[in-house]
Formats: structure tokens, C-alpha cells, sequence
């Protein structure tokens, strides 16, 4: 009897996720890729060139620099990164 209520409780999960769908198929369609984190650069004198390129936004990299000599510029992989479209 005992045996038999010890393999009840531990079926009990494993039929319990074949009768419910996967989670992962729920948030398939709505998957959001994260922001890039690296988009903008802190450059200045302290910083240098590239300078600390953390920031995915304008305003993030810009509330770090407040205060400071320091200003921020995109990312030199972004900017000079080649365009889809060619020019003609």
C-alpha cells in the first residue's frame, strides 16, 4: 500500500504536465528580444575612446554623464556599421 501511494504522488506531476500546454509554447508568440545594451557610448577624457559603452538609450548614457566632462556618442559597431541598402 504503501509502495503503491509512494508511485501515485510521483506520477501525479508527470501526468499533470502532459494534460497542460507547455508554457513555452504560451510565450512563443510573444517573445520580445532585450534591448541592445550597447548602443551608446560615455566618452570623454576620464572614458577615452570608444569610452563605456553600456547604455541601450540616449537618456540612459546621458543621466550617467550629467555633471561630468563626459558626453555620450553612439557606439563606433553601430555607426560605421554597413547599411543594408547600397548606395547608387
Amino acid at each position: 500500500m504503501r509502495n503503491l501511494l509512494s508511485l501515485g504522488v510521483l506520477a501525479l506531476p508527470i501526468l499533470a504536465g502532459f494534460g497542460s500546454p507547455s508554457l513555452a509554447a504560451s510565450r512563443g508568440h510573444s517573445y520580445i528580444p532585450p534591448a541592445r545594451q550597447d548602443v551608446y557610448c560615455l566618452q570623454g577624457r576620464t572614458w577615452g575612446y570608444p569610452g563605456n559603452c553600456q547604455f541601450s538609450t540616449y537618456d540612459q548614457c546621458m543621466a550617467t554623464a550629467s555633471g561630468t566632462l563626459a558626453y555620450c556618442g553612439v557606439n563606433p559597431t553601430y555607426a560605421f556599421q554597413r547599411q543594408g541598402r547600397q548606395l547608387r
